[in-house]
């Protein structure tokens, strides 16, 4: 299961942030080019870019995949209702099974898992929420279909403000 929260954050510095917007920019840059760029030792690039790793800030390196150029052209949130005395997991699990289930986040408020889905049109999401509804566990769904993404996810802004002052 996938953790919202770490146990002691530590904030970032300047340097960390610029190797972080780089990757960003360029997930294939090398280290010694990065150290190149960020003026530098190639050790201490990766060395920090190993430690930011290790400490959960950086989650990961593959591409991203835009699910509309596959051909799921369709994004919906799926709110679930499910049964208490089984609890999220077995649910979860279950869900993560189904391809077109892109994020599950366990909520507040009027249902207990929020789903982002995706399908290549409004007939094929009809398909993907059967598929979830026969998951065992779920009691209700309710939907909404996206209609554009003007933010789309993002972090940057976050390593941003995240800096911590330079001491000295």
């Amino acid at each position: 299961m996938h953790s919202l929260t770490t146990s002691r954050p530590e904030p970032i510095d300047a340097l960390d942030a610029a190797r972080i917007e780089l990757l960003a920019a360029e997930p294939r840059v090398g280290a010694l080019e990065a150290s190149r760029r960020l003026g530098v030792a190639r050790g201490t690039v990766q060395a920090r870019l190993d430690r930011l790793a290790e400490r959960g800030v950086i989650t990961g390196y593959g591409p991203e995949v835009d699910p509309a150029a596959l051909g799921y052209e369709v994004t919906a949130f799926i709110t679930l209702e499910i049964r208490q005395p089984g609890g999220h997991d077995p649910v979860a699990e279950r869900l993560a099974a189904i391809p077109e289930v892109l994020e599950v986040h366990t909520i507040t408020g009027v249902g207990d898992l929020l789903c982002r889905v995706v399908a290549r049109s409004n007939a094929d999401l009809q398909r993907v929420i059967d598929s979830i509804v026969e998951v065992p566990g779920v009691v209700r769904t309710s939907t909404v279909i996206a209609l554009d993404t003007p933010v789309p996810y993002r972090a940057l802004p976050l390593v941003r403000v995240s800096v911590r002052p330079a001491s000295g």
